[in-house]
């Protein structure tokens, strides 16, 4: 009788729960403990959404043979909380302690992906049911992360948050190396639901992780303003800071882009290069190789050329990558492996060119933020760069639908081309050096 996959998945994650808990309480002060327990539980979300950002559409695309535009709106779905909720959170942010809802939107995630596996095992599993499922995971990501990133704040200090961040995004790029692969191999021998299963079982490690910290942020004072007005505070004040606002609407058509982007991917890769779940981790796991490479350069470019010049060069990386991917033909120079290989190599310099784009973001737009509006400002951000995602990715599905996979690709690889040309000249991001 063959072992079922979730018991391998809970073994795997118990052994790593324990070795990682001995070393969370080893040797150090009662704040670097608490950062080791924060950095614990940012390491395992990222794994966890590296592993389902592949094993989710998989099960769209392999057990349920979802069209491009079932793809699109499933993409469309998990980003359209940021559109709904993004305003609204930063008010919540600001009014409420950010721990408990850390603690609530991992485990309202665990659960929501945890439905998945047990609706395939008995027979239930649909598009709909995976349409919910993205909603619900969209939604914890707007929390959760929103909150994650002010309490970040609160416990490292400012002047921390460079460092901090760097740490964090060497984890990511970690998880980007090791995920894929790990996802393709779990896909590949076990099924997409048992991956899945898998990642619900980090976050509810995740959620005991975070309730051992020995720190709580307090609850910020009362506030009597109503919370419409608290939401047009907060979109006032991005409005009157150029850098911040240059920044959103950049970041918003990026995101339009990207989303668009990941609603056709793996059907590109699967349909167009005929690549198996194992072999497209693989493929994307050379990404991971590029974000640690940009967690490593990404403080001697933002010393030497300032932090907009960095900005603005991963931009282009990843625009150059968005404008080289659909004219990967089938089989270049005869050979499916040689195709696969370019995929590869594209991941790398996309992923690196995304987090120098976003670490130097995140950093810029919290330096010239005061205390107060924290909340607000990485809400209302949130809304304004992610709020058009759902349309990018609505209408990737749609022009691929009707079009082609590829052809809706070269349509983003034109958009990108045109961002970037719009961000180096229309923003004053190339003087920003500090």
């Amino acid at each position: 009788m063959s072992t079922p996959p979730s018991y391998i998945a809970c073994r795997i994650y118990s052994s790593l729960f324990q070795y990682c808990a001995r070393r969370l309480r080893g040797d150090g002060s009662p704040a670097t403990i608490n950062f080791r327990r924060l950095w614990f539980s940012n390491g395992l979300n990222c794994f966890g959404a590296q592993i389902t950002s592949l094993a989710l559409p998989l099960c769209a695309v392999l057990l349920l043979h979802a069209t491009p535009e079932q793809m699109g709106l499933l993409v469309a779905l998990q980003a359209l909380p940021f559109a709904l909720f993004g305003l609204p959170v930063g008010v919540l942010l600001d009014r409420r302690s950010k721990h408990p809802i850390m603690l609530f939107s991992e485990s309202m995630s665990g659960l929501a992906l945890a439905s998945v596996a047990i609706a395939y095992w008995c027979g239930l599993l649909s598009m709909p049911w995976l349409y919910i499922v993205g909603f619900i995971i969209g939604t914890g990501f707007v929390v959760g992360g929103g909150a994650e990133q002010v309490f970040l704040t609160f416990l490292v200090g400012r002047d921390g948050l460079i460092d901090a961040q760097s740490k964090f995004a060497a984890t990511e790029s970690a998880s980007r190396l090791i995920g894929p692969g790990l996802a393709g191999v779990l896909v590949q021998i076990l099924s997409a639901p048992a991956a899945v299963f898998c990642t619900a079982c980090g976050y509810f490690i995740s959620v005991l992780n975070l309730r051992a910290m020995s720190v709580r942020d307090p609850r910020p004072a009362p506030s009597n303003k109503h919370a419409l007005r608290d939401i047009a505070d907060g979109l006032v004040f991005v409005w009157h800071q150029p850098l911040l606002r240059a920044l959103a609407w950049g970041a918003g058509i990026w995101h339009f882009l990207f989303y668009a982007s990941m609603a056709l991917t793996i059907l590109f890769a699967t349909h167009n290069l005929g690549m198996s779940p194992g072999v497209l981790g693989l493929a994307q796991m050379l990404g991971g190789a590029g974000m640690l490479l940009s967690a490593i350069i990404v403080k001697p470019l933002t010393r030497r050329y300032g932090t907009g010049p960095t900005i603005l060069i991963g931009l282009a990386s990843t625009s150059l990558c968005f404008a080289l991917t659909p004219a990967i033909p089938a089989a270049l120079f005869g050979s499916a492996h040689a195709s696969a290989a370019a995929y590869a190599v594209l991941m790398f310099f996309f992923d690196c060119g995304v987090m120098l784009f976003f670490i130097p973001y995140m950093g810029l737009r919290q330096k010239v933020t005061p205390d107060p509006m924290l909340g607000r400002m990485t809400s209302t951000m949130r809304f304004l760069t992610v709020a058009t995602a759902p349309l990018g990715a609505l209408a990737a599905g749609w022009i691929a639908e009707h079009f082609g996979v590829r052809n809706g690709m070269a349509c983003i690889a034109a958009g990108s081309v045109l961002l970037t040309i719009a961000m180096t000249w229309g923003t004053p991001l190339r003087g920003v050096r500090a």
